[in-house]
């Protein structure tokens, strides 16, 4: 899912569509042209889409030979995907080289926390959830808060019940499935001090990585892109030593190589 633009310095996303079904010369046919057109290409994709969406994506990759695609799958749930897909194109209206502005995904990943209000927990199997929670999803009326993002939690909506929520100042962006999100909107969101709330449609992987489509998806993230800006450039960069393009990290995010074994840290 592509996100409506933050503001009027955020550059369109490029939605692959129907990867895994189309033929495999248009998709590299499609590829080229978007390499051709902007040098490099980062490629965001949920771990909730079909095997053979990352097996298509690889696929492509290898084929063009290209060192100049970066396939990045974080450990997000779809909203957060979506909400880190929009930060990095928000970035790359700035100064920043292709590998760091690829390399600031792993960046970003550590300011966003994502969660869901679930219906049930009975199909959930992203988050740890113990043999009481899975008993209580099926009594009636039952709702469950559950973080993924950065650390796993998940609780019992009730009185008191809580969500540990950012220690900085965030936005809220808020998708509803077939749940109400009045917990979301009006207990969970105040509690965490968001700045701002907007709803979103929901994606269409989430019902598949929630585990049900009883849900509202929610992602806290930093909005602003001066504030991202300073994150991404605060961090020390090096030049890849087998391809040569600036980094940050110890794996490049095109050519996936690691700093040989000399100029790797000694464990202390």
């Amino acid at each position: 899912m592509a996100l409506p633009a933050q503001d009027e310095r955020t550059l369109p996303a490029a939605v692959l569509h129907d990867l895994d079904r189309r033929p495999l010369d248009q998709a590299l046919s499609d590829m080229q042209t978007l390499i051709e057109q902007h040098g490099y290409v980062i490629v965001l994709c949920s771990r909730a889409a079909p095997t053979a969406v990352s097996e298509r994506l690889h696929t492509v990759r290898s084929l063009l030979e290209s060192d100049r695609i970066a396939l990045f799958s974080p450990e997000l749930p779809p909203l957060g995907i979506a909400v880190l897909a929009r930060q990095l194109r928000q970035l790359a209206s700035c100064d920043l080289s292709p590998g760091v502005l690829a390399s600031a995904g792993r960046l970003l990943t550590h300011y966003l926390h994502t969660g869901a209000l679930l219906g049930s927990v009975a199909g959930l199997d992203r988050v740890p959830v113990d043999l009481k929670a899975h008993a209580r999803s099926w009594m009636p009326g039952s709702q469950f808060a559950v973080l993924s993002h950065p650390a796993p939690q998940l609780v019992r909506v009730g009185p008191g019940a809580m969500l540990t929520g950012p220690e900085f100042a965030t936005s809220m962006l808020v998708a509803r499935g077939q749940q109400a999100a009045d917990w979301v909107n009006g207990t969970l969101a105040p509690a965490w001090n968001a700045q701002g709330l907007r709803e979103v449609v929901l994606p269409a992987e989430s019902a598949e990585w929630w585990g049900t489509g009883k849900l509202v998806e929610f992602c806290a993230y930093l909005p602003d892109l001066s504030v991202l800006y300073q994150l991404v450039t605060s961090v020390r960069q090096s030049a890849c030593h087998w391809c040569g393009i600036d980094v940050i990290g110890d794996r490049c995010v095109f050519c996936s190589a690691t700093p040989p074994a000399a100029d790797l840290p000694v464990p202390a």
